[in-house]
């Protein structure tokens, strides 16, 4: 069996986070392990409190993952602050694994901070170099490139400045986007669309997580970086059109529809 690690923040009310990381990871069929940097108290509606965890702890999270399983792809999500990414850094380095997918989480679902602004340059400095793809959504992107991004050409543009900040790939989603839900895969010096459809709903808390989780999963099943996106893409959209009515605000995505609906085979053949 393959085995995934999210290294990323937690969320208590299940929805987003390393609890949707691992329920993403669990629906793909693969081994999901984590390594929590931050304990968030948040839910549909809002992020309450926020405690991280000792840098000393992390990096024994990530020895205690390598010195005895290892990895065949990595998701890193929710990192708060500066002294966070330069352990998760420091510990990736030192591990070296495969397969390692970035979600520059900034903001929940309902806009509340889960990043220190102050912190960019040191996302860009440590975690930039070591992410095989980042993931980020239009706002994300605009800070990470230090631009303004209002169609498709501007995604494009973002795209290729984060990737000369160090990133080997990039993925600008599309959902923030007025026009459409296409997202712009650079790499290798191509672009690639990966086209969408807008749902109407309001339960999309956790769909960065959920994303990059599942491209994740797939890489480490041995597809290429198009064909992961590909199925990670159909994979949200039917976690989001069989969203869940749970709580007052943004609800969550439904990970295990497909599996509840046919097994495994239904769910790795989403893609058909």
């Amino acid at each position: 069996m393959k085995k995934v690690l999210t290294i990323a923040g937690s969320d208590c009310s299940g929805g987003a986070g390393v609890q949707a990381d691992l329920k993403t990871m669990s629906a793909h069929g693969v081994f999901a392990m984590s390594v929590i940097v931050s304990v968030v108290a948040e839910n549909t509606s809002r992020v309450i409190d926020i405690e991280n965890i000792s840098t000393k702890n992390i990096l024994a999270q990530i020895d205690a993952i390598y010195e005895d399983i290892g990895t065949d792809a990595v998701k890193i999500g929710m990192l708060s602050n500066e002294e966070c990414m330069k352990a998760v850094a420091k510990g990736i380095k030192k591990y070296k694994p495969k397969n390692i997918v970035v979600d520059p989480v900034m903001y929940a679902k309902n806009g509340c901070p889960l990043m220190d602004e102050n912190s960019i340059d040191a996302l860009i400095k440590n975690i930039l170099p070591i992410a095989d793809l980042l993931t980020p959504n239009i706002p994300e992107a605009e800070k990470i490139a230090g631009i303004e991004i209002k169609n498709r050409d501007d995604m494009k543009k973002a795209a290729k400045i984060i990737n000369e900040k160090g990133c080997k790939n990039v993925l600008i989603k599309g959902g923030h986007s007025l026009d459409d839900v296409t997202d712009v895969l650079y790499s290798n010096g191509i672009f690639y669309n990966f086209e969408g459809k807008r749902i109407n709903t309001k339960n999309t808390h956790g769909t960065g997580c959920t994303l990059s989780s599942a491209i994740a999963s797939n890489l480490s099943l041995g597809y290429s970086m198009e064909e992961s996106i590909k199925r990670a893409k159909k994979y949200i959209n039917m976690a989001i059109e069989n969203s869940l009515e749970i709580g007052k605000g943004h609800g969550p995505t439904n990970h295990f529809h497909a599996l509840y609906e046919g097994g495994l085979k239904a769910m790795r053949n989403l893609e058909e």
